[in-house]
């Protein structure tokens, strides 16, 4: 019986754990990055997006937010996207780092997420600059 009890709970914590880790949306996100596809990224955000692309920074609505996504990844169209540090999920947030690369240039992208009533993670910020 204690082994069964032991099991039942051991899932419910691995199934928990599951569920919290996939919370943030890194993996739509990081494929937005690869594919130049601002929808993708824009559409984990909150209503209004603090958006910071190269030094030009303002909160934006989702849909202002992905046409200047989308504007930069017209001026500096690359293919590579990796997430370099992810940070500690916690009640009032987290954030995480990753490369951008374009033909001729490296950006540093930086991402603050939210906890929602859901139990989820939305974007609140992204910041990209040159690295």
């Amino acid at each position: 019986m204690n082994k069964v009890y032991y099991m039942n709970n051991l899932f419910s914590i691995s199934i928990s754990t599951l569920l919290v880790v996939s919370s943030i949306p890194y993996s739509e996100i990081e494929q937005g990055f690869i594919e130049n596809n601002a929808s993708n990224i824009v559409l984990s955000s909150k209503d209004k997006l603090i958006l910071n692309i190269l030094g030009e920074e303002g909160v934006y609505s989702k849909t202002q937010s992905e046409l200047i996504l989308q504007n930069f990844f017209t001026k500096k169209p690359g293919n590579y996207f990796q997430f370099i540090f992810k940070g500690k999920e916690t009640p009032e947030g987290t954030f995480a780092i990753g490369n951008y690369k374009s033909k001729s240039e490296t950006f540093r992208v930086t991402l603050q997420f939210k906890p929602n009533s859901q139990d989820n993670y939305t974007l609140e910020s992204l910041t990209i600059e040159k690295n």
